[in-house]
């Protein structure tokens, strides 16, 4: 889907940018790259195409979240293309998956820090990261991943906000106020933030809280689907001459219902908190070989618990996940290098991670205890050759280790009568090594074109090596295999963007080759709550960690073209495409990947308005791996109008107001996910429409 950023950059000052507007995912790893305070680093009514990037990043602005106001980052990204999100929970529990990959490939983080929850775990569980606090969530892909490690395999999703604040707000104080509500499941949302503070020290606290009942589809009302969350932050930051360091604290809980038949008849729902502390710096030296010094850290509290009918007709908590995370990295960026034939800028950084996972109830049955521990060396190094030429090359080496309990099944995965299978402590190693090369160059009319080239090592989670039991909330029985190899995958990706002018263009061609592609593998079986029912069962899946060769490709495309002027601004038309295809090297498909998906539309910027009226199409999803349905297509049928009004603030207070009406499905169109476990049980959201305002100050 592509969106237009609906309200104009405010000018920068001196005082505003006085740590060079730092982002922890800046799309070059190297060279930070300036925002506007509050804009999200969008011109109004331009595609989110950043021409100095090595590989596609697509971000949505701040704008685009006040007007669609979703809940999950993978409601934010589910039409983006390249993207789509695991949609267990709508409005609570949605992932999101980057072409066709999520869990343990597509790391999410805030700020530069891993999210630190367990959603990487199983799909029904929540991300502690509320997207209407951000400013923009940014979705990074390519050779600048290596940067976070090789859990970011298919991508990183970085939300990015002012909780450690980088910048003095324009007169000391500076905030926003929003609000909306939705028809579809009596949604309600509200959200604040306010930074304060003077020349060297300034203050950041925000809140948020939503709330939906069971939602609406055309089939009826999606039973145990209702919702509601709250959290906020405080932080603070001091700002010196050449540098800042800041702290944050922050706390998030919800209460969330699962839907599907199973879930509902045992009303199922969980109710994850978090606690989490997080801090950043940076110190530009005055001279010496380092240009500047920078360090993310953040540690947090996790917990949630699985509350429903047991089997014993009680309702209470059958299942309770508790995760202890740390995660620090530091970098050095070298000053630039004069080469004879061009400049050479780079940075080199260390990264160290550990986690402690704890289960009790169910759960344990699921996954004992598990403590994971990563420590890795990275290296970026970017060489301009002048005449629009740049080259790129990053390389990281990992050591990773992961301590659980193995249990060896029969090779069937059925039971033997009389004998349980074998648990025993156990320890894996590993040692990723990862390189990736890049070419970026600057062609006529402003385009922009790259090649990409990489090789990655992951070493398998502890949840694939260590699982071994049911997991009631997405209806399967989830066995891992202690004795999973690295997974190793290459890949070419070729990009040709254009971010300026009346036509804006970005399209991505890209194919990777897996060696020990790890995944989760139906086999037919169906299980109750021991391993002993397996073959006999008849309320969970079977689900099998295992590896197989794989082959993905696909191409994401979008356009938009400025027709007829209107005012100050324009009319125009806009377009987007993207498919995926993996397949094994049996012939067999690749599970759970979203299909080929096509729209457009058509949109009006000028004098403070914005509409838009946009169709995606998805095609029926066929290619479906063994004992896997197929999935129909869909219409998503979208339209939106909102004004901006700047106001002056001396005499009201407010220095902005935008408010709206944001439509979706208009068609009431059912709508199921092929990535979703619980597609043919779960339908998306039908007919929906959203009031929005945002007011800034």
């Amino acid at each position: 889907m592509i969106l237009l950023a609906a309200c104009a950059a405010a000018p920068a000052r001196a005082q505003d940018v006085r740590l060079d507007e730092i982002t922890v995912a800046s799309p070059s790893p190297i060279v930070p790259r300036p925002l506007a305070p509050g804009t999200g680093g969008l011109t109004p009514g331009v595609l989110p195409v950043l021409t100095d990037t090595f590989s596609p990043v697509t971000i949505v602005g701040r704008s685009e979240i006040v007007r669609e106001q979703p809940r999950t980052l993978g409601d934010a990204l589910f039409d983006r293309p390249g993207l789509s999100a695991t949609t267990y929970a709508p409005g609570a529990a949605s992932r999101p998956i980057i072409r066709g990959l999520d869990t343990s490939r597509v790391r999410i983080q805030e700020n530069g820090i891993g999210v630190q929850d367990v959603s990487d775990l199983g799909e029904d569980h929540a991300v502690p990261i509320n997207p209407l606090v951000n400013d923009r969530i940014e979705v990074i892909r390519g050779p600048a991943t290596l940067r976070y490690g090789s859990q970011a395999i298919g991508g990183v999703v970085s939300a990015e906000n002012r909780r450690i604040p980088r910048f003095v707000p324009p007169n000391g104080l500076t905030g926003q106020v929003l609000g909306g509500y939705g028809s579809a499941e009596n949604g309600r949302n509200g959200a604040a933030s306010v930074e304060a503070g003077g020349e060297t020290v300034v203050f950041h606290a925000d809140g948020f809280r939503t709330a939906q009942d069971s939602y609406r589809t055309p089939l009826g009302i999606q039973r145990n689907s209702a919702a509601e969350s709250q959290g906020g932050a405080v932080g603070m930051s001091y700002l010196f001459e050449r540098g800042f360091v800041g702290l944050a604290f922050s706390h998030f809980d919800a209460l969330y219902q699962i839907p599907g038949r199973e879930a509902a008849e045992r009303r199922t729902r969980l109710d994850p908190t978090q606690d989490k502390l997080q801090a950043q710096g940076e110190v530009r030296p005055l001279d010496g070989p380092v240009e500047a010094i920078r360090f993310w850290f953040g540690g947090s509290v996790y917990k949630h618990n699985e509350i429903g009918i047991g089997d014993d007709g009680v309702d209470g908590i059958q299942a309770t996940f508790k995760n202890r995370e740390a995660e620090g990295r530091l970098e050095l960026q070298h000053v630039p290098v004069q080469l004879p034939f061009g400049t050479l800028t780079g940075a080199l950084g260390l990264q160290a991670d550990r986690r402690v996972l704890g289960t009790s109830g169910e759960a344990n049955t699921l996954l004992a205890p598990t403590d994971s521990r990563t420590n890795a060396l990275y290296l970026f190094e970017e060489l301009a050759l002048g005449q629009g030429l740049r080259l790129q090359a990053a390389g990281r080496i990992e050591g990773a280790r992961s301590t659980g309990t193995a249990t060896q099944f029969p090779g069937d995965f059925l039971p033997v009568e009389g004998e349980d299978p074998l648990s025993y402590g156990r320890r894996r190693r590993f040692a990723p090594k990862s390189v990736s090369v890049g070419a970026l160059q600057e062609l006529p009319f402003g385009f922009v074109g790259s090649v990409n080239l990489s090789y990655v090592e992951r070493a398998p989670s502890a949840f694939e090596l260590y699982s071994r039991g049911p997991h009631d909330a997405t209806g399967t029985f989830e066995i891992g295999d202690p004795n999973l190899k690295k997974e190793r995958a290459r890949s070419v990706e070729v990009s040709l963007r254009r971010a300026l002018g009346p036509f804006r263009f970005e399209a991505t061609g890209y194919h990777t080759r897996y060696t020990g592609f790890i995944y989760k593998r139906l086999t037919g079986v169906r299980c109750d709550d021991d391993f002993a029912t397996c073959g006999g069962g008849d309320e969970l899946d079977q689900v099998v960690y295992s590896q197989q060769n794989a082959t993905f490709h696909g191409a994401e495309i979008a356009a938009q073209l400025d027709l007829l002027p209107v005012g100050t601004g324009f009319a125009g038309i806009e377009a987007q495409y993207d498919y995926v295809r993996a397949t094994f090297d049996d012939g067999t498909f690749v599970p759970r990947i979203p299909p080929h998906r096509v729209g457009g539309g058509v949109f009006l910027r000028a004098e403070g308005w914005l509409a838009r009226l946009n169709l995606l199409h998805a095609f029926a999803q066929t290619q479906t791996s063994p004992f896997e349905t197929p999935t129909p297509g869909y219409d998503n049928l979208r339209a939106e109008i909102s004004y901006t009004k700047p106001l002056d603030r001396a005499a009201t207070g407010w220095s902005e107001v935008t408010f709206g009406l944001y439509g979706s499905n208009l068609l009431d169109d059912v709508i199921r996910n092929a990535a979703s476990f619980r597609k043919d049980e779960v339908a998306l959201p039908g007919r929906s429409l959203r009031l929005f305002v945002n007011a800034r100050f």
